[in-house]
């Protein structure tokens, strides 16, 4: 009699592996690219979110391509040693590609590509276990929210959430308020789940989605040029959630 297919286990955490051919098909687009654009950056990333990434994709889809993720792929694409590598010069780029790091392919000139990502930054809300950036103090009176502006009370039916996530609130004329300051987190403590939850609400942002260019390679000559000043401290760094695995290849 055959086994009944109400009988058979299925994990619904199982997560299906790279396949070969998904390896080989990225390794192929890093090099087809480096045959295209006259620049590769190594670039990292400071309080990573994926929503943020596919901005900087969509805002620079014409005039370059974005790899992001899979640094063991990225370097053997390139070639880790001179007799390996793809282009004249790019193993001393892969040479560099060490944790969460991506590539970006443009023809954009250096200079207008470093103010850009200067200038590109997005703030955002910290999670629970990452590391607080500032201190923050809410102080006595009504509990503002900084959605808007100018920031505004909260609303009399949110005061329960507020004091469930630990505010020692009281009404006054349907507004929640503290009669004491209420230190919500201090710099350098992990953040707390309900601290998290307190800052979101009060539209408070911690950190700052920003991408931090390490090196440059030139196609012309093949030399790879650092970039200073602008590595991300390793706190930033992960403060990011993981990477989509759609990042991994360019768009």
């Amino acid at each position: 009699m055959p086994k009944s297919k109400r009988q058979k286990v299925v994990s619904l955490t199982k997560v299906s592996k790279k396949t070969k051919e998904h390896k080989n098909a990225m390794m192929n687009e890093l090099q087809a690219n480096s045959e295209k654009w006259k620049y590769c950056w190594l670039f990292e990333v400071g309080a990573m979110r994926n929503s943020h990434l596919k901005t900087v994709r969509k805002l620079w889809k014409d005039s370059a391509r974005m790899f992001f993720g899979r640094g063991a792929v990225m370097a053997k694409a390139l070639g880790t040693t001179a007799a390996e590598e793809h282009r004249l010069g790019l193993s001393k780029l892969a040479s560099q590609i060490k944790g969460q790091v991506g590539l970006f392919f443009t023809d954009t000139e250096p200079q207008e590509v470093i103010d850009w990502f200067a200038d590109f930054q997005q703030p955002d809300f910290a999670r629970a276990g990452n590391k607080e950036t500032r201190t923050v103090v809410l102080p006595v009176g009504p509990v503002m929210r900084h959605h808007s502006d100018p920031p505004e009370p909260f609303p009399h039916n949110e005061e329960p959430q507020l004091r469930k996530l630990g505010l020692t609130t009281s009404m006054n004329k349907g507004v929640p308020v503290l009669t004491a300051p209420h230190t919500l987190c201090e710099k350098g403590k992990t953040l707390t789940s309900e601290q998290a939850q307190i800052l979101k609400l009060t539209g408070i942002k911690m950190l700052t989605f920003r991408v931090g260019l390490l090196a440059r390679w030139e196609s012309t000559t093949g030399e790879v040029i650092q970039i200073e000043g602008s590595s991300i401290p390793r706190e930033e760094v992960e403060a990011g959630e993981e990477v989509d695995e759609a990042a991994e290849m360019s768009e």
